[in-house]
């Protein structure tokens, strides 16, 4: 078996699907409102089991990367169609960066033809018959009254195929031992561009299987993976196990969900880690396998 710094790496794959993915570009008169509004903009946004899209803060911006000069914030939003995306995003800003302090939203991907949502053509309305419509090198823009001056916000976003639902499992002696693996997994994701990971913190403690003995859920705990139900269930887990983390990723496509897979691994096998793993469903849920082996060797 594989190993990293003596931990074992099983011979298992991720299984990831395509999603439709949007890039936004928030920018404040501070890195603090940026902040603020792309950690809001991007609440309750960690799985498409229940929430309208799945999202999360890619990297904060200096004023040299954004489009007026300002800091940002770059956002990625993950949902199963493009018109799903859209109704999310159309919320998500009108609601969370039109109303904070100081703001103006742009697109972050190239544009495509029918491939594109509409989303500050349909904040415009919140101007009253205020509104002013604006294009610079081809790319229109509204700007909408506000209190404190106006909310500019680009008329159409780009989208991509993105990928989502990599993931990597780590199994620890404690929780202690696993949180520390799985907080050192982030901190070195978190550095590679195009990747998202989308639940509290970057980390899931409550990993799913699909179906339910109850017929009204979608998903249900990954009883495999729970070390109380020991004794009640099949258990995956080896002996000595006694918590379990999962790494979930999306990305705005497959090289960088694997490069995220890679990176967060290597940084995930630390003292007290007794196995990594990956889950999948035997490749019934989603086309893109991401092969542990295949990605450390």
């Amino acid at each position: 078996m594989l190993a990293i710094n003596n931990i074992p790496i099983e011979d298992t794959f991720a299984e990831a699907f395509p999603m439709t993915a949007a890039r936004l570009i928030v920018t404040a008169e501070t890195t603090e409102w940026a902040r603020t509004a792309g950690t809001v903009t991007t609440g309750y946004g960690a799985s498409v089991i229940g929430c309208d899209a799945e999202a999360g803060i890619e990297r904060t911006l200096s004023p040299e990367d954004t489009p007026d000069g300002r800091p940002g914030i770059s956002l990625l939003f993950f949902a199963f169609s493009r018109d799903a995306l859209q109704k999310a995003l159309i919320n998500r800003v009108g609601q969370c960066v039109l109303t904070c302090a100081t703001t103006a939203c742009y697109n972050g991907l190239p544009l495509v033809k029918d491939k594109n949502v509409r989303i500050g053509g349909n904040l415009r309305f919140f101007g009253d018959g205020f509104q002013i419509s604006k294009k610079l090198e081809g790319r229109r823009f509204w700007r909408m009254p506000v209190m404190d001056g106006e909310f500019l916000c680009e008329d159409v976003f780009g989208t991509v195929k993105g990928v989502a639902g990599g993931n990597f499992l780590i199994l620890g002696e404690t929780q202690a031992t696993a949180l520390a693996a799985a907080q050192a997994a982030v901190t070195a994701i978190r550095l590679v561009p195009g990747v998202i990971l989308p639940f509290p913190g970057g980390i899931v403690r409550s990993g799913s299987k699909v179906g339910s003995k109850y017929k009204k859920l979608r998903a249900s705990t990954n009883d495999a993976f729970c070390p109380t139900l020991r004794g009640q269930v099949k258990s995956a887990l080896p002996e000595g196990v006694n918590a379990v983390y999962e790494i979930v990723i999306d990305g705005v496509n497959l090289p960088a969900v694997e490069e995220a897979t890679r990176v967060g691994v290597r940084a995930a096998c630390l003292p007290g880690v007794i196995r990594i793993s990956a889950g999948n469903y035997g490749g019934n849920l989603g086309p893109h396998h991401i092969y542990l082996h295949r990605l450390l060797t």
